[in-house]
This record gives C-alpha cells, structure tokens and sequence, in this order.
C-alpha cells in the first residue's frame, strides 16, 4: 500500500488546493464578477457537456485501465495503445457533423427555458471533445501509475484557468459573454499538455497493427460507454434539469451546494487515480487476496477520511454561508447535508467501482447505470416540483443509497468478498457521536474564526479516537510517521 499512500497523499493535497481555488471562485468571484445569469450558464454549459463526454470518450479511458496490464510485451502494448486513441474518433466525427446539421435545432430545445443557452451550443461539444480525451491520455499515464501530475491537470488547471479569466472580467479585459469562449480555449491548452506528458512517460511505436483481442476491447469499450453515459446523468442531470423547472440561478445556488458537499470525496478521488489501475492488474493476475485487501482498506480508510471532511463541513456550514455576499445561496444549506451524506455512503464503497468495472462480470455495470439514470431521472422529475433544489438532492440521496446496497451485495454473491467489517460500525459510531455533539457548540465569534476554532476542535477530538480505538492500521501507521 505504499505507493497507495504516498500518491493518494500527493493527490489528496493537490485536489484540497483545487477545491481552495475552486471555492473562491465559486463562493466569491462567480457570483460577484458573473452574476447569477451568466454564472448559471457555464455551469448548465459545462454540466451538459458532462453529461456528453462519456459518449465522446467511447469509455477509452477505462478501456486503458482494464486492458493494459493484461498486455505482457512492448509489442502487444503497442499495438493496444496505437487502436485505443483512435476509439473515440468514432463517436466525435458523426457528432460533429450531426450538430453542425442540426444546430439551431438543439439551440432551439435547449434554450426553450432560458434563451441565453442558444448562443453557446458548440461550447458544449467542444468542451466535451477536450475532455474527452483529456481523460484518455491521462488514463494512458495512470496505468503507469503517475497519477500526480495528471491529476494537477485535471483538478487545478480547470480552476486557476477561472480564477484568472473571472479576474479579467473583473478589469473588464475581456468580456463575461466571452467568458466560457476563453474557458473552452484552456481547456484545449490543458488537453495538449497532457498528450506530451504521456509520451514521456511511454510512447509507444505506433503501428496499425490490431491487438488479438479488439473485439473484447470494442464490446468493453462500447459496454462502458452506455454505462459511463447513464452514469454521468447521475452527477449532472440535476443541473440539466433545474433551469428546466425553476429559474437559471436556482442552478447556481445548487452548484454551490453541491460543490462545498463533494469536498467529502476529495480522499476518494485522490485514491482512485492510483487504486483503480491496481485493482484491474489483481483481477488480471487473479490476484484476489490483494483484490480483498484492497477493497477492504479502500473502504475503512475512505470511511475514515471522508468521514472527517463530512463533519468539518456540515459543522460549519452555516459560518460557511455567513462569509457570502449573497444571502440567497444559504437557502440552499440543506442540499449541502443531503448531498454530503450521499457521498460518504458512495465512498464507503471503497474501490467497489473498479471491481465491477474491471471484472469478467463487468456487463453488469450498464443495468445498473441505466436503473440509477432513470430512477434519478423520474425521482427529480416528481422531487424538484415538490422541494426544488432541496428535492434534486433528496433524488441523489435515495438512489446513492439503494444503488450502493445493491452493488455491494453484488459482488459479495460473485467473490465473496465484502468492504464492510465490525470497524465500519465503530466508524459510523464514531463520526454520529461527534456530529451531534458538535451540534451544540455555538461561538458568537466572526465566521473565520468560528470555522478555525471548531475545525481544530474536531480535528484533535477526530483524530485521537480513530487512532486510540486502532480503526485503521494504515491510518495509524501515517499518524506515528508523520509524529516520528
């Protein structure tokens, strides 16, 4: 697990800068330099492109994770990597063609709401492209397992790339209808960078010269790609949705929400880069002892971690909104709890997703994605009349939660191998106990400084009964090092 700790670390430290940035832009220079309009456009803009970019991808990226380490040779390697880069072309050249056929259609569907859509159709196709393959070669670095600087690219350069241009629109240099033009050009730079960090990790001698087994590679490649599409509705739908039914700033103060609730899975972000390669080499080294291992720490120690970041915000949550110029974005303080918890079930699935979708049985992954898609689907449909933003995230909740019994029970009955163990019960028992019991610390004090002093507090409270109740070895292993 060392090289696990080592660059789940690096990772966990360079998404807490990103999230840090991503804060002030969110909390601060979105709002104040955008306004509510504008800001609720590149958020629908780039949440739609989400939703596209599977299909763009054609699930190369995580055909490179499965597929790679059963490649033995240079020359087998070679081979897959020369086929698999140009996968995705096959979705991106007929899309292309069909919106520039077609495009005052869309703009016309699109914009049915909210007319502001109508002039940014491309930025939507465009984004997803860059995006597209941007986790295409930083898959190709993965499977090297250099996750660190990939990871930089794709956590921090997206947000110092909005730090920057919302400050050239604060001096007026460019623009805010120009804004997610210069943002889509950025993205583009970033794809470039990463295709010339890959070749130096491996450049492979490209050849036209097909591997054994591309029929398996397509069928996977097109299994995760319906997979992969259903899923992304899951993350994005919400926000496709919601200027469908309410006005396009309720999407913002939603984004605002839901981005300071996915601050709990930064660990489980930062250790997947490095962990999901992993569990694709155990599967095809029918490695299943370490593949247990895995799965097993990955959920204590996410449970753990995550578990910490859930309290340090929901604790804080309401200082948090009290440093916002906008009194409209705490009404959406709610979405944050709801949302928050969603994802600390998901991360206490640990690496679940990675079996599944490495496995031989991995053509399971698609009835799933399809059944969370459409519940989520019809869930918001009824929920967001009922409680608006509030009932967008309840549809979240409800299907994270069901979906994740169900995968967990999944994989139990096919390896007989489970995540969960008596320290998930302390755990649970132990993040409750402290929640509640902060719940009544209440310090008149400024924001910032309520924030520090309770943060501290749970961090020294936190901290000392995960390591005296010995929760995690790994855990405890990291807290005697650090100490010595």
């Amino acid at each position: 697990m060392g090289i696990v700790v080592k660059q789940t670390s690096k990772n966990i430290i360079t998404i807490s800068i990103a999230l840090l940035i991503g804060a002030i832009n969110t909390l601060y220079f979105y709002p104040e330099f955008l306004r509510d309009k504008y800001y609720g456009l590149v958020v629908f803009l780039l949440a739609t492109s989400n939703l596209l970019q599977p299909l763009m991808s054609l699930g190369a990226q995580h055909t490179i994770i499965k597929f790679y380490s059963s490649f033995k040779d240079k020359v087998s390697r070679d081979s897959f990597l020369s086929s698999i880069i140009f996968i995705p072309l096959i979705i991106i050249i007929p899309v292309c063609f069909l919106v520039t056929q077609v495009h005052d259609l869309i703009g016309d569907f699109l914009s049915m709401q909210n007319p502001i859509i109508e002039s940014y159709v491309w930025v939507i196709f465009l984004v997803a492209f860059s995006t597209s393959y941007f986790e295409v070669f930083y898959a190709w670095s993965r499977v090297q397992f250099k996750s660190v600087f990939g990871n930089i690219l794709k956590e921090v350069y997206p947000r110092i790339s909005v730090f920057v241009l919302l400050v050239l629109v604060s001096f007026q240099i460019i623009e805010k209808e120009n804004f997610v033009w210069w943002l889509t050009g950025l993205y583009f730079l970033r794809l470039l960078i990463m295709i010339l960090y890959s070749f130096s990790l491996y450049k492979p001698k490209f050849s036209f010269t097909l591997p054994e087994n591309f029929k398996e590679i397509v069928s996977y490649s097109i299994y995760i790609l319906l997979a992969g599409s259903a899923a992304s509705l899951l993350i994005d739908i919400d926000k496709y949705m919601i200027p469908q039914k309410e006005a396009i700033s309720q999407t913002a103060y939603y984004a605002v929400a839901v981005f300071i609730a996915t601050v709990v899975e930064i660990p489980g972000r930062a250790m997947f880069q490095i962990v999901n390669p992993m569990v694709a080499k155990a599967i095809n080294d029918n490695n299943f002892e370490n593949l247990k291992d895995l799965y097993q720490r990955s959920s204590c120690n996410l449970l753990i971690i995550c578990g910490f970041f859930f309290l340090l915000i929901n604790l804080n949550i309401n200082s948090f909104y009290e440093l916002m110029n906008n009194q409209f974005y705490a009404d959406a303080i709610m979405v944050v709890m709801i949302i928050s918890f969603a994802k600390l079930i998901q991360m206490s699935f640990g690496c679940g997703p990675a079996i599944l979708a490495t496995s031989t049985f991995y053509k399971i992954t698609l009835p799933f994605s399809i059944s969370m898609a459409i519940s989520v689907y019809f869930l918001n449909d009824y929920l967001i009349d009922l409680y608006g933003i509030n009932g967008a995230a309840i549809s979240t909740l409800i299907v994270l939660i069901f979906f994740t019994v169900l995968k967990v029970l999944y994989i139990s009955y096919k390896l007989k191998i489970q995540p969960y163990n008596y320290n998930t019960i302390k755990i649970v028992g132990v993040i409750l106990s402290i929640f509640y019991g902060f719940s009544f610390f209440q310090f008149d004090l400024h924001p910032l400084i309520d924030i520090g002093i309770k943060s501290i507090l749970i961090t020294i409270v936190y901290t000392s009964l995960v390591y005296f109740l010995k929760l995690s070895k790994t855990i405890n292993k990291t807290i005697e090092s650090r100490f010595k």
